[in-house]
């Protein structure tokens, strides 16, 4: 058990950020909670009732962390489990997409029940990534051997498909309107599915080979990218068909998450600054926030009004931006 409120960092840093244009923020606090040694956790997600959840992906467990407390609850996956990614969804059960089991996971989180649908067998090896609900409850989900896939909770249906390019399908996102997109790393394309036929649009963002990572719709539709090898931010406007992109500062940006908060504020991880990065859409500038720590290698942003969670997956540890 972790001592109450053992946060290793509690750092006021609007005068440490380093704005990259004129316009300053407001005062950003960061602190950082530390998870059980050996978790290394990929994914969080932070729930209403002020909890996060997180995947111990080298422990093979789910991690529930109370940050009022520090106080983390342990849940076991299984053998072989490596979990990946996490959601809420709209059952207030945790969804996990684990590449140890070849599976989508669902836990209750007051049980701690855990129940498993797998992949067909000759789905083995899909390398599951993230998953995101569509607004009619259907969960969609990646894998970077080359596959999407659906999953219908109250059916139990789970169906995969093959995608564009091979390999490479990583993050993916719904938007407000119905729409689900995911981002293709190794194959350099925002893919576009049709949740009525499961077929898949790709979309080309202008630099080629940039490595979309990962991808976060905003309140309008319009889709935020991570453009992983060419340190880039992207966004895609359907209702306008464009692309626009910005280069990350610094001389060797590597923007490996995106989220997009309840403000239409887009957040970054960097791993080539070792920073977290906000972003206006409305002034086009970026805000360089220092990580306490080295190597931190954070791989996923989440969050709720006024909190951006990251998971810090080389240094056992969940990092807060707390922006009101």
């Amino acid at each position: 058990m972790i001592p109450a409120m053992r946060a290793l960092a509690a750092v006021l840093v609007a005068a440490a950020a380093a704005p990259v244009s004129a316009a300053a923020p407001g005062p950003i606090a960061l602190h950082e909670y530390p998870v059980p040694a050996g978790s290394h956790p990929h994914d969080v997600a932070p729930t209403g009732d002020g909890a996060v959840w997180y995947t111990a992906q080298a422990a093979g467990e789910l991690g529930r962390l109370d940050p009022a407390t520090g106080h983390v609850r342990r849940i076991a996956l299984g053998r072989g489990a490596a979990p990946h990614g996490v959601i809420a969804g709209p059952d207030g059960a945790l969804w996990v997409t684990d590449g140890g089991l070849n599976a989508i996971v669902r836990v209750d989180p007051r049980s701690g029940q855990v129940r498993r649908f797998p992949l067909p067998s000759a789905r083995g090896g899909a390398s599951l990534n993230t998953a995101a609900f569509d607004r009619r409850g259907v969960l969609w989900f990646t894998g970077q051997s080359g596959i999407y896939g659906r999953l219908d909770p109250a059916t139990a249906r789970l169906r995969v498909f093959d995608a564009p390019r091979g390999p490479g399908p990583y993050g993916i996102t719904a938007t407000p309107q119905g729409a689900v997109y995911y981002a293709s790393l190794a194959g350099s394309y925002l893919g576009r599915i049709d949740p009525a036929t499961g077929a898949v649009t790709v979309l080309d963002p202008p630099t080629p080979r940039q490595g979309a990572r990962r991808a976060w719709s905003d309140s309008r539709g319009r889709i935020w990218v991570s453009e992983w090898s060419v340190g880039r931010l992207a966004m895609y406007d359907p209702q306008a068909g464009q692309w626009h992109e910005w280069r990350l500062p610094g001389a060797d940006p590597m923007p490996y998450a995106v989220f997009v908060d309840d403000r239409d504020t887009v957040w970054l991880s960097d791993w080539g600054a070792n920073a977290l990065v906000r972003f206006d859409p409305a002034g086009a500038t970026f805000t360089q926030i220092p990580l306490p720590h080295a190597d931190a290698a954070v791989r996923q942003l989440a969050g709720r009004p006024g909190e951006v969670w990251g998971a810090e997956s080389g240094l056992d540890r969940l990092v807060v931006v707390r922006t009101r």
